[in-house]
């Protein structure tokens, strides 16, 4: 009777995860399937391909012509915020995990606090003066600093547990050595914390990879715009080509396959040590 119990229970958990993965991945083969299409295919036959003699790959080509400048861009915004965002964190996190001083628990529970501000939406008008006042507007220079003023609180939350659950014995050791504290950040820090790092520069850099409010106000002349903004060229402002729209999307998601599959064995070591600790 167990062995019956367990097989039933692997079976329903096998359709489970059948049943998540299938609708994870139909709107991508979907939207595969279109991008190879002319309109008149995808009203015909929207779900399937046609015989591949018929495929337009002309769409590919032009997709990439309209989106490749905008790729580039959000590459250049978001890994520039992502690293000053988390070399930041790290300096804020190492003093507020291993030194005590006065006000030490003020600054950190009022970091914590600035979590339930406002986001960007609600504080628009304020953002966008003080980007006209900086001369920023129509930068990507202002999308950076955006950028890395939004990732810093919960990266500080995150790293400083982290840092306080590192012996300090090790810290001492270093110290009696003579290393600094950017020795230490660099020899102890940053090796025994790679996995929570790791999440948050994921974080960071999809926050800032798929922000569209603040580029779409910010920006103006179109060859500044990020992927999120600038796909939005390819609907077209009379008739839609949903083969070019879908090819567009389509590459537009290729750096953000390439980030997953390099970092997806630590992402996942970074949830799994969050789940011990906790």
């Amino acid at each position: 009777m167990p062995k019956k119990i367990n097989k039933a229970t692997e079976t329903l958990k096998i359709g489970y995860v059948l049943f998540v993965l299938f609708f994870a991945f139909i709107p991508l083969f979907i939207m595969i399937v279109v991008s190879f299409k002319t309109n008149t295919q995808y009203q015909t036959n929207p779900f399937f391909f046609d015989h591949p003699s018929t495929w337009q790959w002309g769409n590919w080509s032009k997709a990439w012509d309209i989106v490749s400048g905008y790729i580039w861009n959000s590459i250049f915004v978001s890994v520039l915020s992502t690293l000053t965002t988390i070399s930041m964190v790290l300096l804020s996190a190492y003093a507020l995990a291993r030194y005590r001083f006065p006000g030490r628990n003020i600054i950190y529970y009022g970091i914590i606090a600035s979590m339930f501000l406002p986001g960007t939406a609600a504080t628009l008008v304020t953002v966008f003066d003080l980007l006209r006042r900086l001369n920023l507007i129509n930068s990507l220079w202002a999308l950076v600093l955006m950028g890395t003023n939004g990732g810093q609180i919960a990266g500080v939350f995150l790293i400083k547990q982290f840092i306080e659950d590192i012996p300090g014995s090790l810290f001492e050791a270093a110290q009696m050595d003579g290393a600094g504290h950017l020795h230490q950040i660099r020899h102890i820090v940053l090796p025994m914390s790679i996995p929570v790092i790791s999440i948050c520069m994921i974080m960071d850099f999809l926050g800032t990879w798929n922000s569209v409010i603040l580029p779409l106000i910010v920006l103006r002349d179109p060859e500044l715009l990020t992927i999120p903004v600038g796909l939005m060229y390819l609907e077209g402002e009379y008739v839609k080509q949903y083969g070019e729209m879908m090819a567009g999307y389509a590459i537009s998601s290729v750096p953000l396959i390439i980030m997953f599959i390099f970092t997806m064995k630590t992402f996942v070591k970074g949830l799994a040590a969050g789940a011990v600790k906790g």
